[in-house]
């Protein structure tokens, strides 16, 4: 079985892409295990400068996998790893992004979007809430914006993710707007970066310390409940659920 994780390095910077393009790299529990490996490997190296977290396929990441989902202390273990690693981590993003795919985009340092990709907050629709991911989405966006699409599943463009906060930039070209920023943390002290990123990821360790264990709790409560089968059989089935009017 090949790795759901495929790797490259270029002058310092190793590139992680999200390969499991038949479920439309979906987080699933070998994929969230096969990025948290990455991570680990990445931090132990002196060598890697910064980290490129990107993606195969027209998907960045669909979500939880609702037939072999990560458990939820996984998932929060993974996200706080790359909120915790101390090297910087880019997203870079050409396709869609959903639900648990904007948990990681969030925990990234930096976010480049190219203008066709899109996003949308849809755990509602399938009858759970955007809870495990809410530990870096929250602390990193604007509440009065955020609160649109974590309530209706709505999806919003690239500008929109830019004005959330939950992107730096969008461009055409993401790999033109990525040049200068990977040039930048290529001309930067391995040691200073280490210590911004301390100093900017700060408050949402906070928020990873006080709110996890309810989050998690929260999240396989809602995960185990009627609401939620019918939600996950609808999406599977391609129907609405019984709760649509």
């Amino acid at each position: 079985m090949s790795s759901p994780i495929s790797r490259t390095r270029a002058r310092g910077v190793e590139t992680l892409s999200l390969d499991a393009t038949g479920t439309r790299n979906a987080l699933s529990a070998a994929l969230v295990s096969g990025l948290a490996s990455a991570l680990a490997d990445c931090a132990a190296d002196e060598d890697v400068r910064a980290v490129v977290l990107t993606h195969t396929g027209n998907t960045f990441s669909a979500g939880a996998d609702l037939r072999d989902p990560p458990h939820p202390d996984a998932l929060v273990g993974l996200l706080r790893q790359i909120v915790e690693l101390p090297r910087p981590v880019v997203a870079r993003v050409t396709g869609h992004v959903r639900a648990g795919g904007l948990g990681l985009l969030a925990a990234c340092d930096i976010a480049a979007a190219s203008r066709t990709a899109t996003f949308a907050f849809t755990e509602v629709r399938i009858g759970v809430a955007p809870a495990v991911i809410s530990l870096p989405v929250i602390p990193r966006t604007d509440p009065r914006a955020l609160a649109r699409y974590y309530l209706t599943g709505e999806r919003f463009d690239p500008a929109e993710a830019v004005r959330l906060g939950l992107l730096t930039t969008t461009a055409d070209d993401v790999d033109e707007a990525l040049a200068p920023i990977l040039d930048g943390l290529r001309r930067s002290s391995p040691q200073a970066l280490a210590e911004t990123k301390r100093l900017l990821t700060a408050r949402v360790l906070e928020t990873f310390d006080r709110d996890a264990a309810e989050l998690t709790g929260l999240s396989a409560r809602l995960f185990a409940s009627g609401p939620a089968r019918e939600g996950m059989t609808a999406f599977l089935e391609k129907r609405d659920a019984a709760w649509v009017v």
